[in-house]
């Protein structure tokens, strides 16, 4: 108290300069309002018990224990006092001239502003548990909360009947409450039409809501929402807690709009609806609570907008979505921190049925990601993180996503076996990363870190986006010897990677393409996978990629199976590519292979009938680096002699330790290379540029290299001779023997 009177005492100099306010000194239901004029002023006696108010040029005296708060109002603009008292309510209207009525039936209280006056300050405090406030108002206003606890047994606690805006100040310390009751009282009919009751706080205008106190608003209306507006909804400031609500928490019909405050909501419908409009979130804290099947966190049929701010997000109800919208859905800054648990729920559809997923983001057209901080976790039956039916775009931000929902089989709407799986990230258009760290696990059965019907672009060859994926679930067996795989990252078109850099460790398939894989620049490692990178095209144009497998590291196939050619090509045009695998061939292409640059060291099985290298078509080379390690069995080949660069095939009957160096130098003692395969050996592949034709050459096995090796490749140093095995000469585009 003495805080808030000193603070008047400072400012009252301010104010007394201009005739224009007043100040009101309020005791229990009096109010006391005296015009400010010039040398008016507030000081306290030796004991502070007592306050003086010198007003123009009069003393009045005031018990400070007995003053509940002190106001000040323009003159032009008064406000009209409501003290709720239990069954009962008193109140002060110094607007009754100017066309403002307050009636009152026992704690139901309604105002009726007609005079058309801006701004009216209707200021409200005290208790009642079988009352209500209703406003009609033909302008705009303001509603002055200052511990203020409604509930209506039978209907909404506070209900504005009027299309304009309203404000909503929440007093500074002070905590409000506003009930309504389980079942509604017929609404009153006005013109032939029943009054709108929708909700525990409704609104027909805009409500506006600022001040630092708080509101909670317990919505137990059965077929109501919490709090609502015919118009849209603005939080500039405040706590408002939703504690339940038989539907929506917070209904704005014509949009969401929320720039600081901290709003916290429970309920059985949606947490926010924008319904018609959008929801724009700037700033502020936002948590939801959200348990209930096929419902959402926070919705709108237009855009939602997210620029800063805090937001978290717990769904639990099955096919429920955290951020749903019908239209775009904009992630421009802030922090989003979300739990998805509920599961996926199979829809009758056609001759089967049609899987709807727990989503913490669900698009229904186009998803941009600018700079936000998200941080989900979905362990919900094949529960999803981030997922449009249009395109997305993410051009920066941290984004975090663990899934662990195990994914299941059943019949689609075709009539088909089919998979339902849980996906960190799903676009069913386009997807373009140009920016941000993405960090994505899954660890479900068939779960999947990306999947894109369309197409994949990775970085545009200045940005450095970065992407983390894993995966680590089983196989869905579809029947027939079908089944649905955990892959790191699938497009069902292409995937174009120009930059930045992408780490993927796999229970199945690194990166998969329907149509064509092309890898122009950036740094792609593949820890582990079973097949590295796939598609019926394969190009390699620049960049440094690392892939390890388990069968083939890479495979140009149209997925046809056989031994034959299927039309596919796989291209080495550029760029550093290292091939390690342990049961598979590294290098495998269905159609041809053209090597015509770049470097492209393989390490390949050390059991037959694998090798290191298999193409059903014609393998040529023209340019570049090649070495590669393998089996030798009847596999086993070399690069086609109508190939434009020279290249050898070096065989050998007995498997060659791992431990072994296997050395080639001219007959000067020039090192052509120097090489240590991952696994025991018994055939080389080579090509490069240095090999000339009528030159001869020298094949050395074991001895020591005193350079270092990267991918068991050596440079720099000195070779040491082992044991000298094959002495040969080149004499034509391929040369093959063995040693």
């Amino acid at each position: 108290m003495k805080r808030t009177l000193t603070l008047f005492i400072l400012a009252l100099t301010a104010w007394s300069a201009s005739a224009q306010h007043q100040i009101n000194f309020h005791q229990g239901a009096a109010t006391y309002s005296y015009p400010l004029t010039e040398g008016d002023s507030l000081y306290f006696d030796s004991s502070n018990a007592t306050m003086y108010f010198l007003n123009n040029g009069t003393l009045l005296p005031f018990v400070v224990g007995t003053i509940d708060s002190i106001t000040a109002t323009p003159a032009n603009s008064q406000a009209v006092y409501i003290h709720y008292q239990g069954s009962s309510v008193t109140f002060t209207n110094p607007l009754a001239s100017s066309g403002v009525s307050v009636t009152d039936s026992g704690a139901f209280v309604t105002i009726n502003a007609a005079g058309g006056l801006d701004d009216i300050q209707y200021i409200c405090w005290g208790a009642t548990s079988n009352g209500n406030l209703k406003i009609y108002s033909d302008s705009r206003f303001n509603l002055l909360l200052r511990g203020l606890s409604i509930s209506n047994p039978v209907g909404p606690a506070l209900n504005i009947q009027s299309k304009k805006a309203g404000t909503i100040h929440l007093g500074h310390g002070t905590a409000n409450s506003l009930s309504d009751g389980l079942s509604y009282a017929a609404a009153p009919v006005v013109n032939g039409s029943a009054e709108d009751q929708k909700g525990a706080l409704f609104s027909e205008g805009q409500l506006i809501f600022t001040g630092s106190g708080s509101l909670s608003v317990h919505g137990l209306g059965s077929s109501q929402h919490a709090l609502a507006s015919d118009k849209g909804i603005i939080v500039q400031e405040g706590n408002i807690i939703v504690t339940s609500a038989a539907k929506d928490g917070i209904h704005g019909k014509e949009g969401f709009y929320m720039y600081g405050g901290e709003i916290s909501v429970a309920s059985t419908g949606d947490g926010i609806d924008g319904d018609e409009g959008e929801v724009v979130i700037h700033c502020g804290s936002l948590s939801i609570q959200s348990t209930s099947n096929d419902v959402k966190a926070i919705s709108a049929d237009m855009d939602i907008i997210v620029n800063g701010g805090s937001i978290n997000l717990n769904i639990q109800g099955d096919q429920s979505k955290g951020i749903s919208s019908n239209e775009d859905i904009h992630l421009n800054g802030g922090t989003i921190t979300a739990t998805a648990s509920g599961a996926v729920v199979l829809e009758p559809s056609g001759s089967g049925y049609d899987p709807s997923y727990c989503t913490v983001i669900k698009a229904d057209g186009d998803l941009h990601l600018g700079s936000p901080v998200l941080h989900f976790t979905t362990n919900g039956q094949a529960s999803r993180g981030l997922s449009c039916d249009g395109n997305a775009f993410i051009t920066g931000g941290s984004i975090t996503i663990a899934s662990s929902g195990n994914g299941g089989s059943y019949t689609n709407a075709s009539g088909t076996a089919d998979a339902y799986t849980g996906i960190c990230l799903k676009a069913d258009q386009e997807l373009s990363i140009t920016g941000g760290t993405l960090t994505f696990s899954n660890s479900g059965s068939g779960g999947r870190c990306i999947s894109v019907d369309s197409n994949i672009l990775i970085g545009d060859g200045f940005s450095a986006p970065v992407l983390h994926l894993t995966t680590t679930g089983s196989s869905i067996a579809l029947g027939g010897g079908e089944y649905h795989e955990a892959k790191a990252l699938k497009s069902d078109r292409s995937v174009t990677v120009r930059s930045g850099t992408v780490t993927v460790a796999s229970a199945d398939d690194g990166i998969k393409a329907g149509d064509s894989l092309t890898i122009e620049g950036g740094n792609i490692n593949i820890l582990s996978s079973v097949e590295g990178m796939e598609a019926p095209y394969l190009t390699f144009n620049g960049g440094n990629v690392r892939v390890n497998s388990s069968d083939d590291a890479l495979n140009a196939t149209f997925g046809l199976g056989g031994e034959f050619n299927d039309g596919s090509e796989l291209a080495v045009n550029g760029g550093y590519i290292y091939l390690n695998s342990t049961n598979g061939d590294p290098l495998d292409g269905n159609g041809d292979l053209t090597v015509t640059g770049g470097t492209l060291v393989v390490h390949g099985p050390q059991s037959a009938p694998e090798v290191g290298m298999d193409v059903n078509g014609a393998a040529l080379v023209s340019g570049g680096f090649v070495i590669i390690s393998g089996t030798n069995s009847n596999m086993t080949e070399g690069f086609h002699s109508n190939s434009a660069q020279y290249s050898l095939l070096m065989k050998t009957s007995q498997s060659i330790s791992s431990t072994t160096l296997i050395h080639v130098e001219d007959a000067a003692g020039n090192e052509v290379f120097t090489f240590k395969p991952n696994r025991n050996y018994a055939s080389i592949v080579f090509s490069s540029p240095v090999l000339a034709n009528g030159t001869t050459y020298k094949l050395y096995t074991g001895g020591t290299h005193s350079g270092t090796a990267v991918d068991g490749l050596y440079s720099g140093g000195a070779y040491t001779s082992g044991t000298l095995k094959k002495t040969f000469t080149i004499s034509g585009k391929v040369t093959t023997f063995s040693f």
